[in-house]
């Protein structure tokens, strides 16, 4: 946590701001901040800026705020993301809002099991909480939208089809001939398969709907790994 990321329900006050919990605790303990301490905060969806400890005990603690800044700027990149196995979502969430990415569509895969849809790391509430430790973590405000499509031919060939228009779309694919782009500043529709990648018939789809397939080299990389990877190459 590199910064203190505020809530509305927060503030006491219009500059002033009351929060215990997980913040707290990390503020006593890790941070070690004790009274007059100014801390970088950021209201969620809303500015940065800094914040002064007035009061802290175990119980709460009490600042007073000022935002004056804009929070840092988003990539210019929609994920399109084959749902990871549990234990890894969290991860790439967390990777993934850290980089500025600010949409992320989940989908469902031929090699994605049924039962990774089932898992309570799909509730909302973890999903938030992994965009709010990746924000933390990076200084920004800005919650990504996070969407669902458990049909892969319906979304891709319907709403992915129209959405791509005036972008470069991109599918991540280890038997691609083309190389990751560099340094780009338009705007990005990136694809990542899950482990084992998209089979056969998936990248035919895409291809048929504009993507182009590129590659990072010979390694089969995990998926927090490419899409980190990706975006320092794109961007």
């Amino acid at each position: 946590m590199n910064f203190i990321l505020l809530e509305r329900e927060d503030f006491s006050g219009k500059d002033r701001v009351r929060i215990a919990g997980r913040r707290l605790e990390h503020i006593r303990r890790v941070l070690g901040s004790v009274e007059g301490t100014e801390l970088r905060v950021g209201l969620l969806n809303d500015r940065i800026g800094k914040g002064q400890i007035e009061r802290i005990d175990n119980d709460a603690l009490e600042m007073s705020v000022t935002l004056e800044s804009e929070p840092p700027p988003p990539l210019p990149l929609r994920l399109i993301l084959a749902l990871p196995r549990p234990k890894v979502l969290n991860r790439t969430i967390a990777a993934a809002a850290s980089m500025g990415v600010r949409q992320i569509d989940l989908i469902n895969s031929w090699r994605v099991e049924k039962s990774y849809w089932d898992s309570p790391r799909l509730l909302e509430s973890n999903l938030r909480m992994q965009c709010i430790l990746g924000l933390e973590q990076a200084g920004d405000t800005v919650l990504p939208v996070i969407r669902m499509h458990r049909l892969f031919t319906p979304f891709v060939r319907g709403e992915l089809r129209e959405s791509i228009v005036d972008h470069l779309a991109l599918l991540a694919h280890p038997a691609a001939d083309t190389p990751v782009p560099r340094n780009l500043s338009g705007p990005v529709v990136l694809a990542i398969g899950p482990e084992g990648g998209f089979i056969v018939r998936e990248v035919e789809t895409f291809q048929e709907i504009g993507f182009t397939p590129v590659n990072l080299g010979p390694r089969i990389l995990r998926v927090e790994t490419a899409v980190a990877c990706l975006v320092g190459r794109l961007f």
